[in-house]
């Protein structure tokens, strides 16, 4: 789906299709009745993944392979956002 040249862009449309696809997920299983307290996001920052290397890119954190920077992906915002409103925003939800 993306190239690493483009980690950018791909990663916004990801980042609003994971964060409607959570919301959903989260308030399908609350109306079911089960006690969500809680989210834990799979990986901080993009690492090795023993069954893709190092080709997929799952962390909130981009790692730049070359200088180790770390760049904050518009996910990380997203999720840091959700957390200090102890909320999911209402655009995740909307179509």
């Amino acid at each position: 789906m993306a190239v690493d040249s483009d980690w950018r862009r791909a990663a916004v449309r990801r980042s609003h299709w994971s964060a409607r696809a959570l919301a959903l997920a989260c308030a399908g299983a609350v109306a079911d009745g089960a006690p969500l307290a809680g989210y834990f996001h799979w990986s901080l920052l993009d690492n090795f993944e023993w069954a893709h290397g190092y080709t997929k890119r799952f962390g909130l954190v981009h790692v730049d392979r070359e200088t180790q920077r770390r760049i904050p992906k518009d996910s990380a915002q997203y999720y840091r956002a959700a957390a200090v409103a102890n909320a999911i925003p209402d655009d995740a939800i909307a179509s």
